[in-house]
């Protein structure tokens, strides 16, 4: 026995031992060490104070080392922040740093209000406005550089399961499961204008195409359907699946649209008339999500998909870099980077626990982040496809994971190439819409 126990320590422990033994059946050893550690007057008591006390002891240790353990990561991280600040004292300014990352810190801000699940979340392009979409029914509309809770934009009857902003932040756009689209017009008070009617089960999706004069919505009725703003008609219905489609995402240009299914699979069509150019099979559950990759992702994909494979895609001057790649996230708690020409799986991201939702560039073009039912938030280095960095969120599931749009600084994109001044960049703000009735903010 350590000799700096005195006593009544050592009392304790041999009856708190005692108790362990007795409780978990070892009764051969329980009277042996009765015997041995002088205890023979010790019977088992429920209340007394040694009761169960290993057990407790035992389990706050594993906490503890727990705690510990996360503790020394993000030690580790902001040390590595403290040398990348001293190395680069320009990104003192980490609004608008293009390397920023979140931290491995709670959000700076937790925004409260809705009284359901939160399923989407869209920034203002100009303004620090953020709209959430939620199971209640209803859209509210955020200041996130303050947390301020704008004004609440009822209208629909159901669940609000999308919403998105015009590239010019005049018009907002939202889908629900009460089958209807709504318009909703930012500088009168987001007052609703149009409705748009034709779906026959619950809508998945809405964006806007490039231009803003048409939208196009993805429904659990199977369909794909282009909408046309001036009119509120439907222009075209498109057939790329025979299940609930969770999503239809535009390509930069609008000429092609990526779709993601119940059925395990995403593919790519032609807005124009629906044809498909590429399938992706290899998803072993529903693909929750599938995106473009930008065009300044082009490189890093390449870089890394070479390691793995000769039959990289290249780009020329017809085809526009930012078709090129597609990346799918899943049920299967897996996110798949494939080749948007030839539906080949070119590398595979593993490491979440959960569903994957949520799907987002880094607008540097090297980073990829995801968010999932597993409470985190994993940011990949694409030219390595490894997560460098995870960020808890403190609420196991989330639907949902946005990037700032609002830009600052700098005159025309490109004026950084005569090296005198530096084009505009995207803020760096990060919202999550969550299943605890919150959105969550990273930022500087």
């Amino acid at each position: 026995m350590p000799i700096d126990l005195t006593d009544r320590q050592q009392n304790d422990l041999h009856r708190a031992m005692l108790d362990y033994l007795h409780s978990a059946g070892y009764h051969k050893t329980f009277e042996q060490f009765k015997e041995e550690c002088a205890q023979a007057d010790y019977e088992p008591d429920a209340g007394s104070k040694t009761k169960d006390l290993l057990v407790k002891k035992w389990m706050s240790v594993i906490r503890l080392q727990k705690k510990i353990v996360d503790l020394e990561s993000r030690l580790a991280q902001a040390l590595q922040d403290s040398a990348n600040v001293v190395a680069n004292p320009a990104s003192l300014n980490q609004r608008s740093n293009p390397d920023w990352l979140p931290a491995v810190t709670p959000p700076k801000l937790v925004l409260t209000g809705h009284r359901a699940n939160v399923n989407a979340v869209t920034f203002h392009p100009l303004y620090s406005v953020l709209v959430s979409a939620s199971d209640d029914s209803t859209m509210k509309v955020w200041d996130w550089d303050t947390g301020e809770l704008e004004r609440t934009v009822q209208g629909h009857t159901r669940r609000v399961s999308d919403c998105e902003y015009d590239s010019k932040g005049k018009f907002l756009v939202s889908g629900s499961h009460d089958l209807f689209i709504k318009l909703w017009d930012v500088d009168n008070e987001y007052k609703n204008i149009a409705t748009f009617r034709g779906h026959d089960h619950s809508i998945s999706t809405v964006r806007f195409l490039p231009g803003d004069d048409r939208i196009v919505s993805a429904s659990r009725d199977q369909t794909v359907r282009i909408w046309e703003v001036a009119t509120t008609h439907c222009i075209r219905v498109l057939k790329p699946h025979e299940d609930w489609i969770r999503t239809a995402i535009p390509s930069l240009d609008g000429r092609l649209l990526v779709t993601s299914c119940m059925d395990h699979t995403a593919r790519v069509i032609e807005t124009a008339n629906g044809n498909l150019k590429a399938e992706f099979r290899g998803h072993d559950n529903v693909v929750e999500n599938a995106i473009f990759a930008p065009r300044n992702a082009v490189p890093t994909i390449s870089e890394l998909t070479g390691l793995k494979t000769e039959a990289t895609p290249t780009t020329s001057s017809t085809e526009d870099a930012s078709v090129s790649f597609v990346v799918t996230a899943s049920r299967d708690q897996k996110i798949k980077i494939w080749d948007a020409r030839t539906g080949q799986c070119l590398h595979t991201m593993v490491g979440h626990d959960g569903w994957v939702h949520g799907l987002v560039f880094h607008p540097n073009g090297r980073y990829l982040l995801s968010a999932a039912d597993d409470g985190s938030i994993r940011i990949w280095e694409i030219k390595t496809g490894r997560c460098i960095r995870k960020v808890d969120t403190g609420e196991r599931f989330m639907s949902s994971l946005a990037w700032g749009r609002q830009t600052v600084g700098g005159g025309a994109a490109g004026a950084a190439k005569d090296g005198q001044s530096e084009g505009p960049r995207r803020v760096n703000v990060i919202a999550t819409g969550c299943w605890d009735y919150t959105v969550k903010i990273w930022k500087p």
